[in-house]
């Protein structure tokens, strides 16, 4: 084997475990953004939650494939990280839509009412900010997931 094809397999590997990594760390946010959807909630809600939970299982699927399986396809490899970066953007998008709606549906923590319903209202609106800084790091995973994936298909081509 030359050096230059030992570099060339050196950089497939890397790239290889780094686009798993990505995708464990993104199924691992779906996952959990999955969890925080509220399962009665809106459509948009219910959306958020099928989203998730695919996006969840299609990188774990895809990390799999990329940690335990050497012996695949290249074919194999290529059509199965080419669906994770789809539906990784996809599922992006749809968290970035229930976050935009999430900050529509009211009005300002404790508008117009008694001390008590404010104290209530400001407490729910820690908790919506928090789920907004959720769901804007679980997109940001996701973008960054089909970003890998995207670099180690350049390197399949």
């Amino acid at each position: 084997m030359s050096v230059t094809e030992l570099q060339e397999l050196v950089r497939f590997l890397e790239d290889r475990f780094a686009c798993a990594q990505a995708c464990t760390e993104c199924a691992r946010a779906c996952a959990l953004r999955a969890s925080l959807a509220d399962l009665d909630g809106p459509a948009d809600q219910q959306l958020i939650r099928r989203k998730g939970i695919l996006c969840a299982e299609v990188c774990d699927t895809t990390c799999r494939l990329l940690a335990e399986q050497v012996t695949e396809s290249e074919d194999v490899m290529r059509t199965q990280v080419e669906w994770c970066r789809a539906v990784c953007l996809e599922t992006a998008d749809v968290f970035d839509l229930g976050r935009e709606g999430g900050r529509d549906r009211g009005l300002g923590a404790g508008a117009g009412l008694g001390p008590e319903a404010q104290a209530e209202a400001h407490v729910g609106a820690e908790a919506e900010a928090e789920a907004e800084v959720e769901a804007e790091e679980s997109a940001r995973v996701c973008r960054d997931c089909a970003r890998v994936c995207s670099e180690f298909l350049d390197l399949l081509r």
